[in-house]
């Protein structure tokens, strides 16, 4: 009796070769500590912990698809074909979600349709000036990872594709490496949500390096502002959609999904509303850390393009977050010292964690001190920046391909 037929998942690591079988093994015990981590809510829950089971099973679950071949029953990502399609949906459990949602980004605008309902735009509209301008600061890391991806010999695809990871919106990442580097889908989508909880760990540390502590601690004076109706937020986001809808049409579903699901909370769509951030925002969010994890397979990460990857996410949430900080301290200055800077770091466009950041380690020096209306601003402010700088980019590659 041949035990390593019977028992697959262990006869399949004395077939492959040992770099595979030891990044199967490191995948798996990085599965458990990201589930873990999501359970201690270090990481993300939402993400992490479907993530985490994802990539420990695939990785423990290698089979003999053939004599001489190993595969799992998961998920075929790189089938294209129409005969193809048909023959994976009905072997691998998963391609019917990975199929219809993933290979189009289809999972990307759901995640903006429910991130849209949450949305408040009231913050953007009362301080326009204040939160583009950093919001535009914030994607320092976006404009020049571009350029040193080049320079260390990437594709323009490929950097591009990297570069979005500096907008520290996973579902943008998502949407652009699909269309500028496929190949690269899995590890670019799955660092930069790795990153994006790694790195708001780090951002409160990198606050704390460049701006004093009695700065800091700083009480915005506003000029009293009239509050915004729901008529002009609707009129904003019906306005702002087509707008940029007729500049940029390669992200008009981004568009799209996010001010529409604005325009659905502030029509006072009650139904519709619970639908999007009931079951719309965590299905999507649920399958898209699940099947992130399960398309995390040791084959696939052992990609030698990765390594660059690692390295230049880093660098692009890096410069983005000390690109808001100088954008921050810009407004300081121009406002004649009326502003606190730590409101730039909420310009890296993650809603609403960067936010929720800036007004914790202000908290922390000033009790008294709120500033999170005009964080928000910022915020919504770099989604849309980011949004804006993803079309730019995938409509350029014409230009380089």
């Amino acid at each position: 009796m041949d035990l390593a037929q019977i028992f697959q998942g262990i006869g399949t690591m004395f077939y492959q070769e040992s770099n595979i079988v030891i990044a199967r093994i490191m995948l798996i015990i990085i599965g458990i500590v990201l589930v873990w981590l999501g359970k201690r809510n270090t990481l993300e829950p939402l993400i992490m912990i479907p993530m985490g089971f994802g990539m420990a099973a695939v990785n423990a679950g290698v089979l003999f698809m053939t004599s001489t071949t190993t595969g799992t029953l998961f998920v075929d990502p790189l089938v294209a074909d129409t005969n193809g399609i048909m023959d994976g949906l009905q072997v691998y459990f998963l391609q019917p979600i990975y199929t219809l949602t993933f290979s189009n980004s289809l999972i990307a605008c759901l995640v903006f349709l429910g991130i849209g309902v949450l949305a408040d735009v009231g913050s953007l509209l009362r301080y326009p000036f204040t939160s583009m301008f950093i919001a535009l600061f914030a994607e320092l890391g976006t404009i020049m990872t571009l350029p040193i991806g080049r320079a260390m010999g990437l594709s323009y695809g490929d950097a591009a594709a990297i570069a979005l990871v500096g907008t520290a919106d996973g579902p943008m990442v998502l949407f652009s490496s699909m269309m500028l580097a496929p190949e690269l889908f899995v590890p670019i989508t799955v660092i930069a949500y790795l990153y994006l909880s790694l790195t708001y760990a780090g951002y409160p540390f990198l606050i704390r390096a460049t701006i004093p502590r009695e700065i800091r601690g700083n009480v915005v004076k506003l000029t009293k502002k009239t509050g915004i109706t729901s008529g002009e937020k609707l009129a904003f986001d019906v306005i702002a959609c087509v707008a940029l809808c007729l500049l940029l049409p390669v992200a008009a579903p981004l568009f799209m999904s996010f001010f529409l699901g604005n325009a659905i909370k502030e029509s006072g769509i009650i139904k519709y509303t619970k639908m999007l951030e009931d079951v719309v925002l965590y299905w999507s969010t649920f399958f898209l850390g699940l099947l992130l994890g399960v398309l995390c397979d040791a084959s696939t990460i052992l990609n030698p393009k990765v390594l660059p990857v690692l390295i230049l996410g880093m660098i692009a949430l890096g410069l983005s977050g000390i690109g808001g900080i100088i954008g921050g301290l810009l407004i300081y200055l121009i406002n004649n010292k009326n502003f606190n800077p730590t409101i730039g770091i909420a310009g890296v466009s993650c809603v609403p964690t960067t936010a929720k950041i800036a007004q914790h380690e202000v908290v922390k020096v000033n009790k008294r001190a709120s500033i999170i209306q005009i964080a928000m601003g910022a915020n919504l402010s770099g989604v849309i920046t980011s949004a804006i700088i993803t079309g730019i980019y995938i409509s350029m590659r014409g230009y380089f391909m």
